[in-house]
């Protein structure tokens, strides 16, 4: 008896999941997901700041305060702030060569 009816509640879910794209908002149009445009300088500097990100990972030379700004880059890039995305991308970038300026930094030894 258990096995029918979770059968039957899986089968009814994936049904309504199945509309879900039939939403209609309160104007009686579609919904539709708002597709967020930028500058073509702060696409610049986001996709900079990815590939500086992703570099910095590589090398595990990631400080946490580039990736935190990397992501906040991104999500004012969704929202279509593009002085934001300006903002945050450099910073991201910033700190990647700090961070991996770190890298050349001599060793410190303990106990010598």
């Amino acid at each position: 008896m258990s096995k029918v009816l979770l059968a039957l509640t899986s089968a009814a879910l994936l049904g309504l999941s199945g509309c879900a794209d039939l939403y209609i908002n309160k104007s009686g149009a579609p919904a539709k997901s708002a597709e967020a445009t930028i500058s073509a300088e702060a696409k610049a500097a986001l996709t900079a700041a990815q590939a500086d990100v992703k570099a910095a990972k590589a090398k595990n030379a990631l400080w946490t305060t580039a990736d935190s700004a990397l992501k906040a880059a991104e999500a004012a890039a969704a929202k279509g702030d593009s002085a934001t995305v300006l903002k945050e991308a450099k910073l991201a970038s910033n700190h990647v060569q700090k961070g991996l300026a770190q890298l050349n930094y001599p060793m410190l030894k303990v106990g010598d």
